[in-house]
């Protein structure tokens, strides 16, 4: 049976090693392709991402198994992606933001709505008016992102990845908090 958990960073850290095998699944496909490497960054890096202000991790578990999840945290004002080619509009750039820094899906579970679940129950949870995240234009999810109303204000080229595309999504429009159509993972 699914079942979705809200986790903070005191229930968080009991799913870490699963996450991390997930995200090993996830990644390991094309256009991503990533190795030992990136994984071994991911692992080390959640229990600081974690301790970050407003994290939250949404999971999806069936019967015990890790098959989605997304998570993030609050960007406070005046804050923005670190190497972003340009800042986003003000009235972003002086908002607090969830940034969303995860929303995986099992392959093999994708076509189900966890993805859509997932990611609604992150963002209907949250009090910043908007959201951002980085995609991989390269990625299925980019278009998905875009048909579900986030929008580029800018681009982010880190030392260990490809140029990523900066989304932001204002959630102030009430279909946004309730959307059950955002992913088809």
């Amino acid at each position: 049976m699914l079942a979705y958990t809200t986790h903070r960073p005191d229930s968080a850290t009991r799913i870490f090693a699963a996450l991390g095998d997930l995200y090993a699944v996830v990644y390991a496909e094309p256009p991503y392709r990533e190795g030992a490497e990136e994984i071994n960054r991911f692992r080390t890096c959640l229990p600081d991402q974690a301790a970050r202000p407003g994290f939250t991790l949404i999971t999806a578990e069936d019967d015990g198994d890790l098959v989605g999840a997304t998570y993030g945290w609050t960007m406070p004002a005046g804050t923005w992606w670190s190497r972003a080619d340009t800042d986003p509009p003000a009235e972003v750039h002086d908002a607090d933001k969830i940034a969303v820094l995860e929303w995986i899906v099992h392959p093999q579970r994708r076509g189900q709505g966890i993805g859509a679940a997932l990611m609604s129950r992150l963002l209907r949870e949250r009090s910043e008016p908007y959201a951002t995240l980085a995609s991989d234009p390269r990625s299925r999810a980019r278009a998905i992102y875009a048909r579900n109303g986030w929008r580029q204000v800018a681009r982010s080229t880190l030392p260990w990845g490809p140029p990523m595309d900066l989304l932001v999504l204002d959630l102030r429009r009430p279909t946004v908090r309730n959307s059950a159509n955002c992913s088809p993972f």
